[in-house]
């Protein structure tokens, strides 16, 4: 077994926005339906240029040592080797969230 602790980029949908974050942490969890994620990677900027949508993540999860990720808004979980940039992306109006609701009312 290697001396390294996995490093894990998890990719989920909330409000309407793509997330991309770097955790240390991940589990189905103890409630059932979600995934739990922990151990927050955040980059040490050493540039003048800084990226709002990474300061967003940063403010967004300041306090937070732990979240729990609904399933079916996970799109995607890598183990990976190095450490990109966590960000905060617009979806586009062509990709559909899942579940939509089964029954829609008429607009009258």
């Amino acid at each position: 077994m290697s001396g390294h602790s996995p490093l894990y980029r998890i990719q989920f949908i909330s409000s309407g926005e793509k997330y991309d974050l770097y955790v240390k942490e991940v589990s189905q969890g103890a409630m059932f339906g979600f995934v739990e994620i922990g151990g927050f990677v955040w980059d040490s900027h050493t540039s003048l240029v800084v990226d709002p949508s990474h300061e967003k993540l940063k403010t967004e999860f300041k306090d937070v040592t732990r979240t729990y990720i609904p399933m079916h808004n996970v799109l995607r979980i890598d183990e990976v080797k190095r450490q990109g940039t966590a960000k905060i992306s617009q979806i586009s109006d062509k990709v559909a969230t899942f579940p939509s609701p089964i029954y829609t009312p008429k607009k009258e």
